[in-house]
Parts: structure tokens; C-alpha cells; sequence
């Protein structure tokens, strides 16, 4: 069997900083990366690499960030006013709020973000809202552990159910 639309695929991989070689996440045997291939879930680029590979195979490709998370875009940055931060007694919580944390929010439409701090000054925080691994050239190593045919409700559902994968 081959990685191929409507398969499950369950990965292990190393993803590093293809720059500077720091390790920015990697999976475990007990928790390896469980994903409905060709729905869009994750970097298409990744899925390209994969393609038709089977259990066993090991991969190792880098990603330029243009193809990964982006570049990052100035429109994505925000200043906003450090009251909007003050707890119920008017107060700002200086351990929680500092440079480089991220912070989830909300726009005035309910859509969930997460923003990083970038600066913080007496009257504004620069919050940066690109993804976190924006202009970041990434680098994947890895082997497939399994493939199997998605169900009817996966393919459905858009995303894999069941063991490593969504519950309803």
C-alpha cells in the first residue's frame, strides 16, 4: 500500500530549522503523527514528498519557508492598547505578558488567533499574529509506520478518527 489520496498515514519525523539545525518538534513512536492525506491538513509540500512512499521508507527534504508557513506579512502585526490586557482590577500581569509569549485571542469575529509579543511600552503591546514558524526554512526527517484506507465518515469528516485521531 502507498501514501495516496484518502489514506491515513501514521509518521514519525524530525522537523529542525533547515538553517541553523535546531530541532523545533519531533514525534515518538508512543505519539507519532496520525493524518487524512490529501485534505489539506498539512504543508502541501510535505504531502508532495511523501507521495506514494510506503511503510519503511524513510524521507528526508527540506521546505522553504515561501512553501511552509510563509513569509512574514507586516499586515499581521498589530499594535493594541495595553488597557485591553488589564485584569478586572485594572492591573496588567507583567509575568504573564512579555516579550516573545504567546497569547491567545480573539477577533470581533470569534475566529481564534494566537499572537506573539514582540514589543511591550507604556501604552501598546506589538503583538505579531504570522504563524510562529513564519521565514523559517524547515527540514523533515522521518519514516512512514503505517497506511491504511481512510473510512467513509474519515473521508467525510475530513480527518482521521478513532486510535492517534479525532473522537466525535
Amino acid at each position: 500500500m502507498t501514501i495516496a489520496e484518502n489514506m491515513v498515514v501514521t509518521l514519525n519525523y524530525k522537523l529542525s530549522n533547515h538553517k541553523t539545525g535546531e530541532t523545533i518538534e519531533e514525534t515518538t513512536p508512543e505519539q507519532p503523527m496520525v493524518f487524512l492525506y490529501g485534505v489539506g491538513g498539512i504543508i502541501p509540500r510535505f504531502e508532495s514528498n511523501i507521495s506514494g512512499m510506503k511503510v519503511g521508507d524513510a524521507f528526508d527534504f527540506h521546505i522553504e519557508a515561501h512553501e511552509a508557513y510563509g513569509l512574514s506579512d507586516e499586515s499581521k502585526i498589530a499594535m493594541i492598547p495595553l488597557h485591553v490586557f488589564h485584569d478586572e482590577q485594572g492591573k496588567f500581569d507583567h509575568e504573564y505578558f512579555t516579550v516573545d509569549a504567546m497569547i491567545p485571542m480573539s477577533d470581533g469575529d470569534g475566529n481564534q488567533l494566537r499572537g506573539i509579543i514582540r514589543e511591550i511600552n507604556e501604552e501598546d503591546l506589538k503583538m505579531d499574529f504570522n504563524h510562529p514558524l513564519a521565514d523559517t526554512d524547515l527540514h523533515f526527517s522521518g519514516s512512514i509506520a503505517e497506511i491504511r484506507t481512510a473510512t467513509a465518515d474519515e473521508i467525510a469528516h475530513g480527518h482521521v478518527h478513532g486510535p492517534g485521531g479525532h473522537h466525535h
